[in-house]
């Protein structure tokens, strides 16, 4: 039985590596490391800016800063030789001068190229997404070796349409998140509408009408919300399950503003508010998640009307879960993507109405929970 089971293995890992496709020794095939890549190591910045291939080559250029100034600089290069490629590098000091002799380099020849990886003999490439790599180096010292890893997200230059660009004043005395709104911060603010009908048929002043006002600090956008909801419903005790079809206030916030897919990922985030106060968004598990620790929120309903005062952290699209992320610091000229929406349930199995606080162009008006391009802007002033 053991050596059925030891076969059985043996199997399966052969089966799995047969099915990793190894690609020719091309420039064309490690394409995906061109660009400009930020990152973190050596308790400092790093910064790796690659060329696109051409004439035989990539190039690159690394830097890194401790403490606001450069500790050193590196030239790398990969060249097709022969057949096959070679990466090689030379590292300059801060005051650029060399590290190795004038004809000296560090080379590393390559291994194997797959779909998602690049290994060189003491250098390895790692693709984990479009705009995010690994790059593992083997770093010798005192007769042994240690794997230093590198963790690089991409710049991306992106222009997106600017759509319904609201500026947003910072508040001068931080309110109480209590749902009161009685804070200096909202007394000088105007109402801003939420009336776009996203999902659903048309409904009556008399079943919902919404509107809003924004402020925020260096910590923190702040929300208030006023609701008219002639009839308030929660189906679901458990939080992660149909969330959307239960009355909840939906706060999409994209922090760059750089627009895009993220229905999956954390690009952009679309926080479910509901009743209770829980706070759900799709995980990149493609699943429903808590992310309370995202939102302050309290809300006083009196007759129909509803007052939600919220508190949003803001987090960038490097965010990782079930790690420690640390909300973004705000400043006065930043913009981002943000959308406000209400899920209006009057006792059915799903909710009637969807409405939103940006105009959408087409039919399928539903798509802020995907598409972050249409989010409207704000800017942060003083």
């Amino acid at each position: 039985m053991k050596s059925l089971l030891t076969f059985t293995i043996l199997f399966l890992s052969l089966s799995l590596y047969s099915q990793i496709k190894t690609l020719e020794p091309k420039l064309e095939n490690i394409a995906w490391i061109a660009g400009t890549w930020h990152g973190e190591a050596f308790g400092g910045q790093t910064e790796e800016i690659w060329s696109e291939p051409s004439g035989g080559s990539m190039m690159a250029t690394f830097k890194l800063i401790n403490d606001g100034k450069v500790t050193f600089y590196e030239i790398e290069v990969i060249r097709e030789v022969e057949n096959t490629l070679i990466l090689q590098l030379k590292h300059f000091g801060a005051d650029l001068k060399g590290w190795e002799t004038k004809d000296e380099t560090v080379d590393f020849p390559l291994k194997e190229i797959t779909e998602n990886k690049v290994i060189f003999e003491g250098m390895s490439f790692e693709k984990v997404s479009k705009n995010e790599m690994n790059v593992y180096v083997d770093i010798e010292e005192k007769g042994e070796i240690e794997t230093v890893k590198f963790n690089y997200k991409k710049k991306v230059n992106q222009v997106k349409k600017i759509n319904q660009l609201i500026t947003v004043n910072k508040a001068k005395v931080i309110p109480v998140i209590d749902g009161k709104a009685d804070d200096e911060i909202w007394s000088n603010k105007f109402w801003l509408p939420l009336d776009q009908l996203w999902l659903g048929n048309s409904y009556t002043n008399q079943d919902f009408s919404g509107r809003y006002k924004l402020s925020w600090s260096e910590d923190a956008l702040y929300l208030l919300a006023e609701i008219k909801d002639d009839v308030l419903v929660d189906n679901n005790a458990d939080p992660l399950v149909n969330w959307w079809d239960d009355d909840c206030l939906e706060i999409f916030i994209d922090e760059d503003n750089s627009g895009g897919e993220h229905q999956y990922n954390h690009n952009a985030f679309a926080y479910h508010i509901a009743l209770d106060g829980n706070v759900v968004d799709m995980s990149p598990d493609k699943k429903g998640k808590l992310y309370n620790s995202h939102i302050e929120s309290k809300r006083i309903t009196t007759g129909n009307t509803s007052v939600w005062e919220v508190k949003i952290s803001l987090y960038s699209d490097s965010y990782k879960d079930d790690e420690v992320n640390s909300p973004l610091k705000l400043q006065p000229g930043k913009v981002m993507g943000f959308a406000l929406a209400y899920c209006d349930n009057d006792k059915s199995k799903t909710r009637e109405n969807f409405i939103g606080s940006v105009y959408v162009k087409g039919d399928d008006k539903n798509r802020g929970w995907i598409d972050a391009n249409i989010f409207g802007t704000l800017k942060l002033i003083n």
